[in-house]
C-alpha cells in the first residue's frame, strides 16, 4: 500500500545532477576543470520563467530541502516546514530550485570526489571555496535550468550569506533576498568558534593531512568535537536548560571523567555521532572557511551602505531573539545600511526560544511572517 502523503507535503521528490564541463575560476586563483551540481525541484516553473525561487542551504545542509526520497523515508527535507503547498515557499506559485553546493559532501563535486586526473579522491587537493564561487556556479545552475532571474533566494545562516551575495554579484538577476539569521559577516568569536572545530579535525590523528581516504579512514573523533561545539553555539541556553537542565542518565553519579552522566552530555554525544557518519571533514574546513571569509563590505572600505548601492532587489531580514551565533544586532546591520542605501526592505525580529536553530524550526510567527512576505511576491 503507497505512503499517503500530508497535503502540504511535495511528496516524492528525484534529485537531479547537472554536469558543467567549462572550468570555473575561483576566488583562491584556481580553478574546477569540471563539476556536478547536485540539485532538487518542487512545484512547476511557468512559461515566462518567472517564479523560481532558489534555496540556498547552511553549514551542513544539502539539496534534500522538502519531501521525501521514498515512501520509506521517516524524515522530510531539512525545511520541509518552509516549503510546500500552502507553506511560506508555495509550491503551488513557486518553482523552487534547492542544491548541495560545490565543495559538498552530498553528490555535488567535493574533496571526497574522484579527482578525474589522478582517479584518487581529491581529498587536501580540494581547492578552498568562497561564498562568492558558490554564488557563481548557482548561476550556471540557473543558465542550465532556463532561469534568467530568480523571483528570490532565499537562505537561513550561510545560506542567508548567499542570499545576500546573489544581489551583489548578480543585481539584475533577483528581485527579491531573504536573508534569516544571517550576518553581514562573522564577528570575532564565530570565527574563534569555527577555528576550535577545524582544530579538533585538523588534530586527529586519523585525518593523515586531509587524504584520509586513501587511507581508509575517517577523522570520527574530530569531526565529533567539531559537531558538538558547533551544535552547541546553535542553541540558546533557556532551550538547553528546558530540554535538559542537569538532568542525569542514570539515578547516580559515578564520579570519573569517562562515563556518560548528564542528559546533555549523551545528546551531544549522539549528535557528533550521527554526524561524523555522514559529513566529510575536508567538507566541514571549507565550509567553515566559507563562512569566516564572507565580508563583501571589506571591497568598499567597510562601509556596509556603500556596499549595497547597486543592489535592486528587494529585501527581507528576518533574526530570532535568542540567536547568540548570529545576533538580531547583526541583522540589524544590514537593514540600517540597506535603508542607508535607499533600498526596500522589511525586517522581522521574531521572539523565538530555540536560538540560532530556530529558522530550521516551525515557530509559528515566523512561518507567519514568512508566508507574508513571500506572498507578496508578483510572479
Amino acid at each position: 500500500m503507497s505512503k499517503v502523503f500530508a497535503e502540504d507535503s511535495v511528496g516524492i521528490v528525484t534529485p537531479q545532477i547537472a554536469h558543467f564541463s567549462e572550468p570555473l575560476a575561483l576566488a583562491c586563483g584556481r580553478a574546477i576543470a569540471e563539476y556536478d551540481l547536485v540539485y532538487e525541484t518542487y512545484g512547476t516553473l511557468n512559461a515566462s520563467a518567472s517564479n523560481a525561487v532558489l534555496i540556498c542551504h547552511a553549514l551542513s545542509g544539502h539539496h534534500h530541502a522538502a519531501g521525501y526520497h521514498s515512501e520509506t523515508d521517516r524524515k522530510p527535507g531539512w525545511w520541509d516546514s518552509c516549503i510546500g503547498p500552502g507553506k511560506p515557499i508555495d509550491t503551488r506559485r513557486f518553482f523552487v530550485v534547492s542544491l548541495n553546493n560545490l565543495g559538498g559532501c552530498n553528490g555535488s563535486t567535493g574533496p571526497s570526489s574522484i579527482d578525474p586526473d589522478t582517479g584518487q579522491p581529491f581529498g587536501a587537493q580540494f581547492p578552498v571555496l568562497t561564498v562568492e564561487d558558490w554564488v557563481h556556479s548557482q548561476a550556471l545552475l540557473a543558465d542550465h535550468l532556463g532561469i534568467p532571474v530568480w523571483a528570490a533566494v532565499v537562505g537561513g545562516s550561510l545560506g542567508g550569506m548567499q542570499a545576500l551575495q546573489w544581489a551583489l554579484t548578480y543585481p539584475e538577476r533577483v528581485r527579491h533576498c531573504v536573508a534569516i539569521a544571517s550576518a553581514p559577516k562573522l564577528s570575532a568569536q564565530n570565527i574563534a568558534f569555527n577555528e576550535v572545530a577545524r582544530q579538533a579535525i585538523l588534530s586527529d590523528p586519523e585525518f593523515h593531512g586531509g587524504n584520509f581516504q586513501a587511507e581508509g579512514v575517517i577523522p570520527k573523533r574530530g569531526l565529533m568535537l567539531a559537531r558538538m561545539v558547533g551544535h552547541i553555539t546553535y542553541l540558546s541556553d533557556d532551550s538547553m536548560g528546558e530540554k535538559f537542565g542537569r538532568g542525569l542518565k542514570s539515578e547516580k553519579l559515578n564520579y570519573d571523567f569517562h562515563s556518560v552522566e548528564f542528559q546533555v552530555e549523551s545528546y551531544l554525544r549522539y549528535q557528533g555521532e550521527e554526524f561524523s557518519g555522514r559529513f566529510d571533514a575536508n567538507t566541514y574546513l571549507l565550509m567553515t572557511k566559507a563562512l569566516d571569509y564572507f565580508d563583501p563590505a571589506a571591497a568598499y572600505g567597510d562601509d556596509l551602505a556603500k556596499t549595497f548601492e547597486n543592489v535592486k532587489a528587494n529585501f527581507c531580514i528576518m533574526s530570532f531573539t535568542t540567536d547568540w551565533r548570529f545576533s538580531p544586532a547583526r541583522s540589524r546591520e544590514l537593514v540600517n545600511a540597506l535603508m542607508a542605501a535607499r533600498k526596500n526592505v522589511c525586517y522581522l525580529e521574531i521572539d523565538a526560544p530555540q536560538g540560532h536553530d530556530a529558522f530550521l524550526i516551525p515557530v509559528p510567527r515566523y512561518l507567519q511572517g514568512f508566508s507574508s512576505y513571500m506572498n507578496r511576491i508578483e510572479i
